[in-house]
């Protein structure tokens, strides 16, 4: 089984629109958000806490396994794609 997973800068409502492109891909066995164990160090004691470049979309760390790896080109294909239709920001964490 092939995996990737890559992280997000959007919206819940954009982040599932991704991830439910992907998970309808031939060849796809699973899609799901996992826990961010990285730090975002965000304190709610900060000078900037509540600022507006402290407040945007949230970040999402997606993993998605494959059959194969033409499966995880072709996610990786349709993230990308969706991406850009949908303004997200799209990093690649793990292949």
């Amino acid at each position: 089984m092939a995996t990737v997973q890559f992280r997000l800068t959007a919206s819940e409502d954009d982040a599932a629109a991704l991830m439910n492109r992907v998970a309808a891909l031939e060849g796809i066995e699973s899609v799901e958000e996992i826990a961010d164990l990285m730090p975002h160090m965000d304190d709610p004691d900060s000078s900037s806490a509540g600022l507006s470049d402290d407040i945007g979309p949230g970040t999402h760390l997606v993993a998605v396994a494959a059959t194969d790896d033409d499966g995880i080109q072709r996610a990786l294909d349709v993230a990308q794609d969706s991406a850009r239709s949908l303004g997200i920001v799209l990093e690649v964490e793990e292949r």
